[in-house]
């Protein structure tokens, strides 16, 4: 086994900020600027290239390094970052260093009132916020400013005079300002841990906002915007008919808002609102549970190994834990052991659960090379990689999650493929065809048990069905009990997992998850009525045959010209000149608002006599500035503004005609225009693409998937599409084979 091949993980799950993490805005930098990593949960930013933040260095050493080179270098300035706990033992003497030294160095204290890295434990010595400012004043650091998420509770002289006390939003313009001082300065960067803020919730003991934030599908274009801004992972792909857009896992989300800065009018303020547990009932699963066999149990008179893998946070060191204590229960013998790092933070985790009649036949929990019995893939990311695969052979039995949790690398890249297929073969290629089952276990716990946290005993359930267990039900349901956490969903979610193990068909379709995993159209002529069917909707059903049309004509031109296997390239002209054609001005914004399927997703979600807000930017009110990202502000428009938006949605007929308002921009003239140039492009290769240019052509046709988004948004994927189309006009020109005639060169240029 140790010669088997084990492939290169596809993907890793690292340990990331949490959802409204602080440090998702204290660790960014500006441009042209670097920052030093510390110890503390913010050095995860040295592992974001974006956050451009060097390695971590050992308590008390911050910033020591850049003492001693910036002598020796042409950069001026650097930030180095510093967590409140690491400031309270040994940090403060850092900074003393630097001042002595005279080092140009700006010092981001950043106090979340918790030392979060290692379970959220009270700061030592009870330091605060005024009590920092005034020891960095004594220690001849100058000047120092307070950037807080609420910087109102500093009033009331609770600071020294000249201290200045700015919202985050500023946070950029003072770090441009500090880094242009000589010697050292410091930021004060104040904003309580986000995971406190939600334990101290739970516990009554902090202040919990009537507000949530809602993304209306419909109107989100998927440019990533809202990522960008927040780089939270509360944010999640949502995958629609339209392709792939975002939605707010409302489960996790600790409430830091910083997602509504995206530029983009699809966020929803809703108020007076509480979560809705939309758990289906049951009842009708009594005649497939009464139908169960009861499953055998693997002997364990010689021993039996199981790893458990899956995401820091859902429960998976539990499922070891339980299946240690059934195993005592059974008085048999189980060592267990949970390989963990940051798991807290969202990161892959790895339970080794090794059972035996007797505790001496079980030489060390770990598990070796080959010596997994049973691998139970909570996740598959984790799961694929290397230091699982190792342990696998091809007598393994593996039960596999099908549904992948995304990484915190989503927030960054929009495209990140998430698909099992992409993960499956790192665990193929070490395990027998046949031994491994899939199980939609994310998806079947969210609609059934209304929770996503239930997955895992799930998938126990499933296990011991399959009788892949060295220990009984009866023992695994008691231990469920002594745990004493949510018992019922639990023992439900084991009970669960038994029937998906013995009925699955029956079981999806119950749950009514029997559809393909992509709600977009796979083939032509599903794409053409899903784009007819939006675009008559959109304008008119006139409007709709000019683009079936068009498609039409591009589909005879290659096929007067013998081009065969086209359909990928008339899909993807079908998809984008839908998408341009389609373009979302005021009157489509306030249409799909105005649809009753707006309302009924937030009914989905939300339970109450809750109120909303629309967060717009009207061009009429450009001039008014976002502090943090310098675009047009957004405004809170309540419900009153909906039959106003119905009143709109009505004058679509007006829509790029003398009487259209709105369509004399600058922003919609470039909009009609690019669905110009774009049915130029097409039909320019349909003239001259070969067998050979066919792949570049349907990339080609493609590329305007990178237009998306609203504003300065739209206009930079418009920038992003030309420069790709150039790229790509290059390689067909290149290309063997190019088509002869009309030169792709000149036939395009119109198009860029």
């Amino acid at each position: 086994m140790e010669r088997a091949e084990i492939a290169p993980a596809t993907a890793i799950r690292p340990a990331y900020f949490c959802s409204g993490c602080p440090h998702n805005s204290s660790t960014v930098v500006p441009e042209g600027s670097f920052a030093m990593g510390a110890t503390g949960c913010h050095g995860l930013a040295a592992f974001m290239p974006e956050r451009k933040t060097m390695n971590v260095v050992g308590m008390g050493a911050e910033g020591m390094p850049w003492v001693a080179a910036q002598r020796f270098v042409e950069t001026k300035h650097a930030f180095s970052n510093m967590g409140d706990g690491t400031y309270t033992h040994s940090g403060i003497l850092a900074i003393r260093a630097a001042v002595a030294s005279d080092t140009n160095v700006t010092f981001k204290i950043l106090y979340n009132d918790a030392v979060a890295m290692t379970g959220g434990q009270p700061l030592e010595g009870g330091i605060t916020v005024d009590l920092i400012v005034n020891e960095l004043l004594a220690e001849r650091v100058k000047p120092v400013v307070v950037v807080s998420d609420e910087p109102e509770k500093f009033g009331g002289g609770r600071l020294p005079k000249g201290v200045r006390i700015l919202h985050r939003d500023h946070l950029d313009e003072v770090q441009r300002e500090l880094r242009d001082i000589s010697g050292v300065t410091a930021i004060v960067y104040e904003q309580t841990c986000a995971n406190e803020k939600r334990r101290r919730r739970k516990r009554g003991d902090y202040p919990d906002p009537d507000l949530r934030l809602f993304i209306n599908s419909a109107v989100c274009e998927g440019c990533g915007d809202c990522s960008r801004q927040s780089n939270c992972v509360s944010i999640q792909p949502l995958e629609t008919e339209f392709g792939r857009k975002r939605v707010i896992d409302q489960s996790n989300c600790n409430k830091d808002y910083s997602c509504v800065k995206g530029f983009c009018p699809s966020f929803v303020s809703v108020r007076g609102a509480t979560l809705a547990k939309r758990a289906l009932d049951l009842t009708a699963l009594a005649p497939w549970i009464a139908k169960l066999p009861e499953p055998q149990v693997v002997d364990v008179s010689d021993s039996y190994s199981m790893l458990v893998t899956g995401i820091g946070g859902t429960g998976v060191l539990t499922v070891g834990a339980i299946l240690g204590m059934a195993a005592h229960i059974e008085d048999k013998s189980a060592k267990v052991l949970d390989m963990t790092g940051m798991a807290q933070k969202g990161g892959g985790v790895m339970s080794h659960v090794r059972f035996s009649a007797r505790a001496d036949q079980i030489p060390s929990a770990r598990l070796g090379v080959g010596q997994t019995d049973l691998l139970i893939a909570c996740d598959l990311i984790v799961a694929s990689g290397p230091d699982v695969a190792k342990t696998v052979r091809p007598e393994t039995q593996v039960i596999a999650n099908e549904d992948v949790v995304p990484t915190g690398e989503f927030q960054t890249r929009q495209d990140l493929d998430l698909r099992p297929s992409t993960f499956l073969p790192a665990i193929q290629q070490r395990v027998a065809k046949g031994n491994i089952a899939l199980v939609k276990a994310n998806a079947l716990a969210a609609k059934l048990l209304g929770d996503t946290i239930f997955t895992n005993l799930m998938m126990v359930g499933f296990a011991a069905q399959k009788s892949l267990l060295p220990v009984g039900l009866e023992a695994i349901e008691e231990a469920v009990k002594l745990n004493g956490t949510a018992v019922k969903a639990n023992l439900q979610a084991l009970t669960l997992g038994r029937v998906a193990a013995q009925f699955p068909d029956e079981l999806l379709a119950f749950a009514g998850l029997t559809g393909s995993d992509s709600p977009e159209p796979r083939t032509l002529v599903e794409m053409l009525d899903s784009r007819g069917r939006h675009l008559t909707a959109y304008q008119n059903q006139a409007y709709a045959e000019r683009h079936r049309s068009f498609i039409a004509q591009v589909a005879e031109r290659l096929s007067a010209r013998g081009v065969a296997d086209t359909e990928m390239f008339l899909m993807n002209v079908a998809n984008q000149l839908s998408r341009l054609m389609a373009y979302k001005d005021e009157y489509e914004i306030a249409r799909l608002y105005s649809l009753p399927a707006f309302r009924q997703s937030l009914e989905s979600q939300f339970d109450g006599d809750f109120k909303i807000a629309l967060n717009l930017a009207p061009p009429l009110l450009a001039f008014r500035k976002d502090a943090k990202t310098g675009r047009p502000a957004k405004i809170e428009f309540g419900a009153w503004f909906l039959p106003i938006l119905k009143l709109t949605s009505r004058l679509k007929g007006l829509r790029g005609g003398p009487l259209d308002f709105f369509g004399y921009t600058a922003e919609r003239r470039m909009e009609r225009r690019l669905i110009g140039e774009y049915q130029d492009l097409v039909l320019r290769l349909a003239e001259t693409v070969t067998a050979r240019t066919l792949p570049i052509a349907v990339e080609l046709a493609g590329a305007a998937s990178l237009i998306a988004g609203y504003g300065p948004i739209k206009d930079a994927g418009v920038e992003a599409y030309k420069e790709r189309v150039a790229q790509l006009q290059r390689a067909y020109e290149d290309a063997p084979g190019a088509g002869a005639g009309s030169s792709p060169k000149r036939a395009m240029a119109t198009a860029v």
